[in-house]
């Protein structure tokens, strides 16, 4: 066996995040499905050639929280079509080779879910434990000071049986009680349900939250709030959140689900991706489990909210390298549904930068939708924002990185034929110019840089499972590092995060293969003794023995 085939597709792929309501609407109702999805398959696999697609929530939901919000975790919610689309969805991916990853949010459901509306009925109910509920205090004050992540208190009051219920986000979404038993057991009939569709994976939402303190006790005060987000949580920063998430009893639970994959993992194997916001790279880590028998991949969101500059890059990977347990495979993400886009947190030079590292580093890297063509945040018209943490807690809100795929420079983006006024967000005002027609077309474009990484790390196994290797004292503007495989070429990648042109010294080896460059204008046989890189430039470069 080639020291490739060893790896997991997961470990040797790249995973692209749908939006679904965004990427393209296939019935003309201004809201992206899965028929849309399938229409721009031919996108994902030979445009981009991309490995697999993580779907976000496409379940029956009231939508307060755009589908986080499941009222039925084994069905379609008919905005994006039904059942059989999803079978035909899996069906042509499949014949493409492309995987496909599905959301699962295991912390709440929907105040709408047969579920909870039989836990809400009485204190007698059967299923009253399924969820979690309490008497308030003397004074009639929550159980606890604990805060929900979208504003205030996580209790919310239930005057018809005389008790708080818990929720972490919005009250619309009470948290489930993975203590019982028998909620438990019908979670994995759910994970059960998709499995047998054929899913091939699970990204996992809000991963850390799912096994609280079971004493609920009041979580302690920051001295200072400092918030460890990308983004100031408001009141929500003023805790340390120690009892309300991230319980010992999680890694106990993650087992058993890496038990269950690994039963339907005999013929291909399934991956688990945890969305785990927590920057203690110790408590991140142990994600993995002490045998690598828990998540296959806990999320890492570290790249997010640094300065680009090469020290605080260096700083994030040696963190990880050090903290993950030997024969863990990394990962890393720079952009999400979550996240102010890449292309409006950096520089357009920074954001191709940012494709250049994503791509070569040593993991799984995960895009996000749109991120391939520099899409902008939008703004938003306050009469049009959907967001519910938006429209609560202003300045928070996660619009702006959601709105609609921009496919052409026609009306609607060649997103929807409803139009660019008829589509649940609006289609960013730069469509006409940052656009995927328009970008193919450009041979410098962001899109076609992105394409050219793609194709040379699908062909290169240095890339893909290669060893890494931080090449230091290069240039404090300058951050390079080495990918190596026994028996494939060596590549060195060579990003300048400065404005200044350097002319570098790498001693071995002496000649190299300049592949790719971030501005897309040069490929060419380099003296790696004397480098020449200009201001905000990339370059992937192959040794030549």
């Amino acid at each position: 066996m080639s020291a490739v085939n060893k790896f997991l597709w997961w470990q040797k792929g790249v995973i692209y995040q749908i939006y679904p309501r965004s990427f393209m609407d296939a019935d003309g109702d201004g809201v992206g499905d899965i028929p849309g999805i399938i229409q721009r398959l031919d996108y994902l696999t030979d445009i981009l050639a991309v490995d697999a697609i993580w779907l976000s929530p496409f379940y029956p939901s009231p939508m307060a929280d755009f589908g986080y919000d499941v009222a039925n975790y084994t069905d379609i919610d008919p905005l994006f079509g039904d059942l059989d689309d999803f079978d035909r969805l899996i069906e042509q991916a499949h014949n493409r080779d492309l995987k496909i990853i599905i959301d699962f949010v295991p912390n709440h459901s929907s105040d709408q879910h047969p579920w909870f509306i039989e836990s809400s009925s009485s204190r007698a109910n059967p299923k009253r434990s399924w969820y979690t509920w309490r008497d308030a205090k003397q004074d009639g004050s929550p159980p606890n000071n604990w805060l929900s992540v979208f504003g205030g208190s996580a209790w919310e009051w239930h005057p018809p049986t005389d008790q708080y219920y818990l929720h972490s986000f919005l009250k619309e979404q009470p948290d489930l009680n993975w203590r019982d038993p028998n909620l438990k057991e019908a979670m994995f009939e759910v994970l059960r349900f998709w499995l047998d569709r054929e899913v091939d994976g699970f990204r996992i939402d809000v991963a850390h939250f799912i096994m609280k303190d079971p004493e609920l006790r009041d979580n302690p005060l920051k001295p200072v709030p400092s918030s460890d987000y990308h983004k100031s949580l408001g009141d929500y920063d003023s805790q340390i959140m120690l009892h309300n998430q991230n319980h010992a009893d999680i890694h106990p639970l993650y087992r058993e689900i890496r038990q269950l994959l690994e039963e339907y993992s005999s013929d291909q194997p399934r991956v688990s991706i945890g969305e785990i916001h927590i920057f203690d790279w110790h408590e991140w880590a142990e994600y993995y489990g002490q045998d690598l028998d828990e998540l296959h991949l806990p999320m890492n969101f570290q790249l997010l909210g640094i300065d680009l500059q090469p020290a605080a890059i260096q700083k994030v990977v040696e963190s990880m390298e050090q903290a993950i347990p030997p024969g863990a495979w990394p990962n890393f993400v720079i952009g999400n549904h979550d996240e102010t886009r890449i292309a409006s947190r950096r520089s357009e030079p920074e954001a191709r930068l940012s494709a250049m590292l994503l791509l070569t580093l040593r993991g799984t890297p995960v895009m996000y939708y749109g991120d391939e063509i520099g899409m902008r945040e939008a703004s938003i018209p306050p009469e049009r924002l959907q967001d519910p943490w938006g429209i609560r807690v202003p300045g928070l809100g996660r619009d702006g990185c959601r709105t609609p795929m921009q496919w052409t420079s026609q009306s609607g983006a060649g997103f929807s034929a409803a139009g660019a006024n008829a589509t649940w967000l609006p289609i960013h005002e730069n469509y006409r110019k940052t656009n995927v027609d328009d970008q193919l077309r450009e041979q410098g474009s962001i899109l076609n840089l992105y394409r050219q990484l793609l194709s040379l790390r699908k062909s290169a196994p240095a890339l893909q499972v290669g060893s890494f290797t931080q090449i230091k004292d290069v240039h404090e503007g300058c951050y390079a590092y080495k990918r190596s495989v026994n028996g494939s070429s060596t590549y060195f990648v060579m990003l300048n995060f400065s404005a200044e042109k350097l002319v570098l010294n790498i001693s071995q080896p002496e000649k190299g293969r300049l592949r790719i460059s971030t501005l897309l204008d040069r490929e060419e046989i380099v003296d790696m003794a004397n480098l020449h890189l200009r201001g905000f430039e990339g370059t992937v470069i192959e040794s030549i023995a």
